[in-house]
């Protein structure tokens, strides 16, 4: 029997802003090769606790670890050379507005590695096609795309350096529904094809049902409920029943249970 190899490992996790606590004693584990969503109603802390995942927040106290390696207190040069083993699609893209896609994906390239230009313009016209844009995507600007285009533009400047780890900020909110199922495809078949684990906060149900393998609910400070959704929707908990059994989680319920 093969061990699950944990990728990333939070224990005791206490975060807050002046004297408003997100967490207290919040644990969480995820393996290698799973795509994990963090839920939970507004306040919660998914995107907080994300960006300490991802060292751009310092907790209080508490313990997070990826790759076995603790980054609470990590020492610059070492968070640096971390970075390079994952990969983050921010909610709005965040491309650059006066560069290219192809000069928008090469950024982490050109920071993390002495390649030349040449070289660093194909590996982004490879990542670009990875994300499923067609070929003249690369020499168009942010402005030229639509919704669906951006945040493949984004996924691949994500993927640049080749990462372990994605992680992925309401992927795809603002997407119409076709898009947005065809974004969440994307993202399973990448996690199969490179062996991705992948770590997304959302609010698409239909995302929920669909591309995640276990979700994580963040309520009272810690996580209340950590299975897959199939499991998850049957908790007992007020909290998540409440968020799923409202009119929009027993329709995205429905749905999965139809196409399945």
């Amino acid at each position: 029997m093969t061990v699950a190899e944990t990728v990333i490992a939070v224990r005791e996790l206490r975060t807050q802003f002046g004297a408003t606590v997100i967490h207290d004693r919040l644990d969480l584990d995820i393996q290698r090769g799973e795509i994990v969503a963090l839920v939970g109603g507004s306040g919660s802390g998914k995107t907080t606790l994300l960006r300490a995942i991802i060292m751009l927040l310092q907790p209080v106290a508490g313990s997070i670890q990826l790759f076995g390696q603790e980054i609470v207190g990590i020492g610059q040069s070492a968070a640096f050379r971390l970075r390079r083993r994952f990969g983050m699609l921010f909610q709005q893209g965040a491309l650059f507005s006066s560069l290219t896609v192809r000069e928008n994906v090469g950024i982490p390239l050109r920071e993390h590695t002495r390649l030349p230009a040449r070289r660093i313009a194909e590996i982004a016209d490879l990542k670009i096609a990875l994300a499923g844009l067609p070929a003249d995507a690369g020499d168009k600007l942010p402005r030229q795309l639509s919704g669906g285009m951006l945040k493949r533009a984004a996924l691949a400047r994500a993927l640049a350096l080749d990462p372990a780890l994605l992680f992925l900020d309401e992927p795809t909110a603002g997407l119409d529904p076709v898009s947005a199922g065809a974004f969440d495809e994307l993202v399973v078949q990448l996690k199969h094809s490179l062996g991705l684990t992948v770590v997304m906060v959302t609010h698409d149900l239909d995302t929920l049902w669909s591309a995640t393998d276990r979700v994580a609910f963040l309520g009272e400070q810690r996580v209340i409920g950590y299975a897959p959704m199939r499991e998850l929707t049957q908790a007992e908990h007020p909290l998540i029943r409440a968020y799923f059994e409202g009119p929009r989680g027993r329709a995205a319920r429905g749905q999965s249970c139809t196409a399945k």
